[in-house]
């Protein structure tokens, strides 16, 4: 059985990022995601209006644009700067497993 849960995520369209773009795109995201999760908690002194379960949906929304804006800017570094992403991915899962997040 596969530990991992994967998603993935297309290449959009009509787009042409580059990496700063993509960096300055992915921050603004971010920052709507902290906003949304800062109303949730109340954090900012506002009272949210909706029932958790549709706040919680919001999040889950608002974390996706993080994610594609994310897998965007490895398309620009895979074609722009020629980094191997699949390489770096397992690197990366490989820096996990010593850290001792996942096991395998």
């Amino acid at each position: 059985m596969n530990e991992y849960k994967q998603i993935s995520l297309p290449k959009l369209n009509n787009l042409q990022p580059g990496l700063e773009s993509t960096c300055l795109k992915l921050m603004e995201e971010a920052g709507e995601l902290a906003q949304l999760i800062g109303k949730f908690r109340g954090l900012n002194g506002e009272t949210v209006d909706m029932p958790p379960k549709e706040v919680v949906e919001r999040i889950s929304l608002e974390l996706l644009d993080v994610a594609q804006v994310a897998v965007s800017m490895m398309f620009v570094l895979e074609e722009t700067y020629q980094i191997d992403i699949e390489e770096k991915v397992t690197e990366h899962v490989d820096k996990l497993r010593r850290k001792g997040y996942i096991k395998g």
